[in-house]
């Protein structure tokens, strides 16, 4: 299949994954993506996903893994007009991180309403320390300020790095050791809930979480406070939204049962559970393609 169909073929899986929400699509808000980057689709993991938040869903987002090209997802973003060029250290911080890390994947991540956002620079072969990672010149202070308070709770190790350029914020993804993997005390979670000021969740949030094998953080510029924290469970098959430690509206129950995917067997979903001084919600997501190796993964341990 050509790289110009797998972006047609692409587009029309948006589309429908948009209907499934009820979330608004235009054409002129996805193909320019698409069409940027046709010549980087791969063959590795799409994901689809969408937010619950005591409203209706207003955006759907697409991640997509793509090559780097010669140019990287950012500055190819740049030359096509998806961002606008800025003096801003957001800017910067993808090669700076390119000049200490070796990225095994790059995943650009876009909303159907709000166009590009993110790119993620994935490592898991080489997990980072935060106090390197605090070095770059262009990550946040927030990284360095809260370091200690990430190795009190055990986030020690980085294994993905999203870079938000609308938001100007960082996310820190901490791969958890396998021991705790999946297995999470309630008080850790506790612990550093009420360390950054935040409210005791109900208790399905809280044994939900406890479930999770990667925990991430927001950072900005603007501040040393950590902006949110995420808790994410493997993804697996046969998600069923009755299980989950939220009550969802009919649209995202059926984007999470009908959602288009590639693969063989059942559809793999992911989930994430996310707190922050606003609220709680929950992030929701369905794999449209997956490489087999990582099939093969959370297939495994479901």
């Amino acid at each position: 299949m050509s790289q110009g169909t797998e972006a047609e073929t692409l587009y029309a899986a948006i589309e429908e994954a948009a209907r499934l929400v009820g979330a608004s699509f235009s054409r002129d808000k996805v193909w320019p993506i698409l069409d940027a980057f046709r010549d980087t689709l791969t063959d590795g993991a799409i994901i689809f996903s969408a937010q619950v938040d005591a409203g209706q869903v207003g955006d759907l987002e697409y991640t997509v893994q793509v090559s780097p090209g010669t140019e990287g997802p950012y500055a190819r973003a740049l030359a096509n007009g998806l961002l606008p060029r800025t003096g801003h250290p957001v800017g910067t911080l993808l090669p700076d991180l390119q000049e200490i890390v070796s990225v095994d994947d790059y995943f650009i991540d876009c909303g159907i309403v709000d166009g590009f956002k993110k790119v993620y620079a994935q490592f898991p072969r080489s997990l980072q320390k935060v106090s390197r990672l605090a070095d770059i010149p262009s990550m946040p202070r927030a990284v360095a300020d809260n370091a200690e308070l990430f190795a009190r709770h055990g986030l020690d190790e980085v294994a993905l790095v999203g870079i938000n350029y609308q938001r100007k914020s960082v996310n820190l993804y901490f791969q958890l050791p396998s021991d705790v993997a999946g297995d999470l005390a309630p008080k850790t979670i506790l612990s550093l809930l009420r360390e950054l000021g935040l409210p005791d969740p109900d208790e399905r949030m809280l044994a939900y979480a406890c479930t999770s094998y990667r925990v991430y953080a927001t950072l900005t510029w603007d501040t040393s406070q950590i902006q949110r924290i995420s808790f994410a469970p493997m993804p697996s098959p046969g998600l069923d939204p009755s299980a989950l430690p939220a009550r969802i509206d009919p649209g995202l129950e059926q984007f999470v049962r009908s959602a288009p995917y590639t693969y063989t067997g059942e559809r793999i979903n992911a989930s994430a559970v996310k707190w922050s001084p606003v609220g709680d919600h929950l992030d929701l997501a369905a794999y449209y393609q997956i490489p087999p190796a990582l099939l093969k993964v959370f297939t495994s341990n479901a």
